[in-house]
């Protein structure tokens, strides 16, 4: 399998996907097998990508800052998936957004505004993007339908900065990433030193040069670099202690605030007929049998997790591929195929 995934990448990088990519499967114990191919910048040939190599992860930012966060509220009893949220939160009562649940945020169905491109909606005044947010009207009926919007990640990223009276970026840290070792995890902007060793992303017609060390993702950018849905810059190795941590049912690492509870409650389906099916922020694999028990996210960027509890295993593929172009076709066929090679 190790050979087939190396010529599968391989080609990723002859054929202009991505310049370049780490990745890495294993289960509870560790790694299986790990790779690294390409280079970190096509500008800069000489520089091979690392295995340390720093990846602005972007919607990865929703399960390694959020879902994580909410999780650990959750267990602790701080947070009732089934209460409307005008029933706790003082800046959404009286509001569309009063009336809905975490559970239906968590599950896409709450049926919030599509749009999140929060400069052209509320300017760049930090708080009033934040009553925008809260306050605007919903796009549906919630429970009507899976509508996948960035929104739902920055809503519960405000959310968990009410419940913990903590920002995003500290609760996260100093509940899940200190804890779990994950050391080189953190919001950008990166500094300069850290910045060096991260792989560039989309090239930003203003600076006239690749993002790097700074969120690709605007909407991030606009809100100093913490935001829900994107942000966080991370490493395979941390990634990879993350997703261990999730198949580990033993307790050992239970410092940390979410465990086997939250993580068997978020993956299994929760939107009964409605399509596509949704855990709690994590979907099921496409192409892959429910069956088979393999979940996924992805980031915009370029990179994707798969976990299978059932499998007991998990996957990482980290690429920069936004460093060529936005045309999702060609990282789509070669997700697939390194899934199959994985878990089929």
């Amino acid at each position: 399998m190790t050979d087939r995934i190396e010529e599968l990448l391989d080609e990723g990088v002859r054929n202009r996907v991505f310049p370049g990519a780490v990745w890495a499967i294993g289960g509870a114990a560790g790694y299986d097998a790990h790779g690294v191919v390409g280079v970190l910048d096509p500008d800069d040939p000489q520089v091979q990508m690392a295995s340390d190599t720093i990846f602005d992860v972007a919607s990865l930012t929703k399960l390694i800052a959020v879902w994580s966060s909410v999780g650990t509220l959750w267990e602790e009893g701080a947070l009732d998936l089934a209460r409307p949220l005008g029933a706790f939160w003082p800046e959404v009562h009286g509001y569309p957004l009063g009336s809905v649940t975490a559970h239906q945020i968590l599950t896409h169905t709450a049926g919030l505004p599509l749009r999140a491109q929060l400069k052209n909606l509320y300017g760049t005044d930090l708080q009033e993007i934040r009553e925008g947010v809260l306050r605007e009207a919903l796009n549906r009926t919630p429970g009507e339908a899976v509508d996948y919007t960035d929104r739902a990640a920055i809503i519960l990223g405000f959310l968990v900065e009410h419940l913990s009276g903590q920002r995003l970026d500290q609760f996260a840290r100093e509940r899940v990433w200190e804890p779990l070792g994950m050391d080189s995890t953190r919001f950008g902007p990166l500094p300069a030193d850290v910045a060096g060793r991260s792989a560039p992303t989309e090239l930003d017609q203003d600076l006239g040069a690749h993002l790097k060390g700074v969120a690709h993702d605007f909407s991030a950018r606009l809100l100093g670099g913490v935001c829900g849905s994107a942000g966080a810059f991370t490493t395979l190795g941390d990634l990879s202690v993350f997703l261990r941590y999730l198949l580990d049912t033993s307790g050992a690492a239970r410092q940390v605030g979410f465990g086997t509870p939250w993580t068997k409650e978020s993956l299994r389906v929760h939107t009964g007929a409605l399509e596509p099916a949704r855990g709690l922020f994590w979907h099921p694999a496409p192409g892959a049998d429910l069956s088979a028990d393999v979940w996924v996210h992805y980031g915009f960027t370029g990179c994707g997790m798969w976990i299978s509890p059932q499998q007991e295993r998990w996957a990482l593929l980290l690429t920069n591929k936004l460093y060529y172009d936005r045309d999702r076709s060609p990282l789509t066929a070669v997700r697939d195929a390194f899934r199959t090679l994985v878990f089929d």
